[in-house]
């Protein structure tokens, strides 16, 4: 089979002529000409916000700087240079204004201190001597409060022109500053104390995990805390008795400098409500100046013995007369409570007495004994160490802290382990009634009722409020 192959088709020569000079035209254009890509503008809508709000963005082709000085603002090609003129200065104009910053004062110097920062290094920084560090720490007592110093905390320096230092400030709290000054005879330091207005404030609280927890979030600091659980500590074991849904409110001082809260001081009145039983506390100064809370009728709600010398700990044993010892593997009545809580906890002195001993006692380990009046004894064991000035023959007062939770002795691990004995018979703490203080003075009882009434009235108005607007 013979294959046979298209010859492809004539043209006039005229045609093919023309064909190539329209080409070649067409190729000159494109060298006259240039090709003008156009991007298409793109819209995006960006939800991933913090705020959870939308945010339109527009992607804009990129302008390249030449494009911008050689390309004419009109679409037309032919545009005159009159036009082009007019968008460079245009683009020019809508270029952002980057703001000059006014030059660094070299007489007057702020330094923010930093991690591992001294005041050496803080005067090295301005470009003062050691020498200059010794004659400042040196010129009083007081200067040397200069080099307490903290992260963050600035320190402003005002130099003469010779680069020596003339005055040196600091703010170290929104009630304290310093300074220092040069005169003629060296260095004048100054503590200068802001005195805040003080106002009442309030506070309420449910506990759904712990005191400290629903305290924190009810806007109290740490030391109110601990003054609300001091308060009602003779009534409540805050180790034991809390329960999830307990309720507190409370008045307290807060101070106020520029309507900026820097600080609380005492607690005016408190309510406290654990296992459907309430508690209520007012404190009081009498007329000899002696502060204490009582409760609304005027019961004072000091007692003779807290319920816990420990704050917050846990009951990891209770009192039993038939209960295995953990090393000595047999059945032995344990004749206290043991409080489990990290080394080094904080013991308190239950009541008012005197130490029988601070000393070693046996399995006991380092141990306190404190005798109340003729009737009562408190043991503390398997103390870490005692607390500074506390020494057999010695006496201490309720809440005092006497020593700190250890593992000496017989002990498995950190904790204290309290005794309560009443008549020389051992007893359970817990279950023990503490004899009450005395009540407010019968001739001080109006005037304590004036003044405890519009506080409890206060804290009435204020939870139906928050009530109120809760239901909405």
């Amino acid at each position: 089979m013979t294959s046979t192959t298209k010859a492809p088709p004539l043209y006039p020569k005229t045609h093919i002529l023309a064909a190539s000079g329209v080409a070649a035209l067409l190729s000159l254009a494109l060298l006259v000409f240039p090709t003008r890509e156009v991007e298409a503008k793109k819209t995006y809508l960006n939800l991933d916000m913090d705020n959870g709000s939308e945010q339109v963005q527009q992607s804009l082709p990129p302008t390249s700087p030449e494009i911008s000085a050689e390309q004419p603002a009109s679409d037309s090609p032919f545009a005159n240079i009159e036009g082009a003129d007019d968008t460079q200065n245009a683009a020019a104009d809508a270029q952002p204004q980057v703001a000059e910053l006014p030059p660094e004062d070299p007489l007057n110097k702020t330094i923010a201190v930093a991690n591992g920062d001294t005041l050496g290094t803080v005067f090295s920084k301005v470009g003062l001597s050691a020498n200059t560090l010794h004659d400042v720490m040196n010129s009083s007592k007081d200067a040397k409060q200069l080099s307490r110093l903290k992260v963050g905390q600035e320190l402003q320096f005002t130099l003469s022109e010779d680069g020596q230092l003339e005055s040196l400030h600091s703010k170290l709290s929104d009630l304290e500053s310093v300074s220092l000054s040069k005169t003629d005879k060296g260095y004048d330091f100054k503590r200068e104390l802001v005195k805040p207005d003080v106002r009442d404030a309030y506070a309420h609280g449910v506990i759904n995990s712990s005191l400290f927890v629903s305290a924190k979030r009810a806007g109290l600091s740490h030391n109110l805390t601990m003054d609300l659980a001091n308060i009602f500590g003779y009534d409540i074991d805050f180790a034991m008795d809390i329960r999830q849904g307990d309720e507190f409110e409370v008045i307290y001082q807060e101070k106020v400098v520029a309507d900026k809260s820097v600080g609380t001081g005492n607690i005016l009145s408190a309510r406290f409500t654990n296992r459907g039983k309430t508690y209520t506390a007012v404190r009081y100064t009498d007329k000899q100046g002696n502060v204490s809370y009582y409760d609304a009728d005027g019961n004072s709600m000091r007692k003779a013995f807290i319920r816990t010398p420990v704050d917050f700990a846990r009951i990891s044993s209770r009192f039993s007369n038939g209960r295995k010892h953990p090393i000595l593997n047999k059945i032995r009545a344990h004749k206290g409570v043991d409080y489990a809580a990290p080394r080094g906890t904080p013991i308190k002195a239950a009541g008012d007495g005197k130490v029988i001993l601070a000393g070693r006692k046996g399995g006991y380990g380092n141990t306190v004994v404190l005798q109340h009046g003729s009737r009562y004894r408190t043991l503390y064991a398997h103390m870490q160490g005692f607390a500074k000035g506390v020494r057999t023959g010695g006496s201490v007062k309720q809440g005092q802290i006497i020593g700190y939770i250890g593992t000496t002795g017989l002990s498995t691990g950190p904790h204290l382990h309290y005794e309560f004995q009443v008549n020389g018979t051992h007893v359970d703490p817990l279950s023990q009634k503490l004899p009450m203080s005395d009540p407010i003075a019968r001739n001080e009882k109006q005037r304590f009722l004036q003044m405890s009434k519009p506080l409890m009235a206060r804290m009435d108005q204020e939870k139906a409020t928050m009530l109120a607007l809760n239901k909405r």
